[in-house]
């Protein structure tokens, strides 16, 4: 005979499923005559109610939000965030999470109450922040006294003292782009930076310079300019290094959206790539491999990230109150060089 099911009781009782689910979880408002007819149907059937099914049934889901910042005024990173999102989606089906996503303006000077007010207007569970929110101290500590956890993706050090975060080692990656291009013989640079509030890309620089420092170059070796992480600035930027004048034989990008930017500049300038010019990204994005030439970049796990994210706000929401004398976690993701053809090492 086959297992009976809560349908099974409902069909021989003549009621709603609504109605047995009810009677089972001891509800009031069943009137005893109905409650009756669906306890003798039970007895009838044999119907045992799944102890597994009852426990998750019964237990709320958690709700988390991802909060992307963009600059309304010019074009958005082209992956950086629908990777993060696709990742943190991933895991929020696989544990059962809700996953609210809000875009708030960086530059809204009144950005960090939208997010405060989104956070508890969801009643969420924990919050996913994105640079440049996640390096705001004062709003990490407004969360917290509004008892919502937190994890910063690619926060910077102030942030990684009173939170979770998950980043990459952005001086490690910065240090072995610049080992790359020193063992291709470049030792004049341009580097493209992204916003300085972004405090964790600011490492991508640093630890550049301290891979040429190692090598007995002086930073006065590199030309900076200071992007925003989109493809214009990244044109415009790259025009001004790869002028009349230049003198660098490589053009370092803190991420792939800007070094697209600065390839078209280096094709309007009739530069030969990486002959005459080597330009390389950082994050591996899907543009990366699909602009002349490929771009030599650094690769940056950011599904994990965003995987890694919301399974790290499960754990905090389902587990005791943190240690206040316990420094929060900085998860460290690994991430890889990939070499391709913009600067003249592509696999084979």
């Amino acid at each position: 005979m086959s297992k009976s099911t809560i349908d099974d009781v409902a069909a021989l009782a003549g009621v709603a499923r609504t109605t047995v689910s009810r009677v089972l979880n001891n509800q009031p408002n069943v009137r005893a005559e109905v409650r009756d007819k669906v306890l003798r149907a039970v007895e009838q059937l044999g119907f045992r109610v799944n102890p597994q099914a009852r426990q998750l049934a019964g237990k709320k889901a958690l709700r988390f939000v991802l909060v992307h910042a963009s600059d309304f005024d010019s074009e958005p990173n082209s992956y950086f965030s629908s990777a993060l999102e696709l990742g943190a989606t991933r895991a929020a089906a696989r544990l059962g999470a809700q996953l609210i996503t809000h875009v708030v303006n960086q530059n809204d000077p009144h950005a960090a109450r939208q997010i405060l007010a989104q956070a508890a207007d969801d009643q969420c569970n924990g919050v996913i922040l994105t640079p440049p929110f996640a390096d705001d101290p004062a709003l990490l500590r407004a969360l917290a006294a509004q008892d919502c956890r937190v994890v910063g993706i690619a926060a910077g050090p102030e942030s990684q003292a009173l939170v979770e975060t998950i980043g990459i080692d952005e001086e490690r990656a910065g240090h072995d782009m610049a080992a790359h291009l020193l063992a291709q013989g470049h030792r004049a640079f341009g580097f493209i930076k992204g916003p300085a509030q972004h405090r964790s890309a600011e490492g991508r620089y640093d630890g550049f310079v301290a891979a040429l420092a190692e090598a007995g170059i002086a930073e006065s070796a590199v030309q900076a300019e200071r992007g925003n992480f989109t493809f214009r600035s990244g044109l415009d930027c790259a025009q001004r290094l790869l002028g009349p004048d230049r003198t660098i034989t490589a053009l370092v990008c803190a991420n792939d959206d800007m070094a697209a930017g600065a390839l078209l500049a280096a094709h309007k300038a009739a530069l030969r790539i990486p002959q005459d010019i080597a330009i390389t990204g950082f994050d591996d994005t899907p543009v990366s491999e699909i602009v002349w030439p490929p771009l030599t970049t650094i690769h940056q796990p950011l599904r994990k990230m965003g995987e890694r994210a919301v399974e790290r706000l499960a754990q905090l929401a389902g587990g005791s109150p943190p240690d206040p004398a316990a420094p929060p976690l900085h998860e460290i993701v690994p991430h890889h060089l990939v070499p391709r053809d913009s600067s003249g090492m592509a696999l084979q």
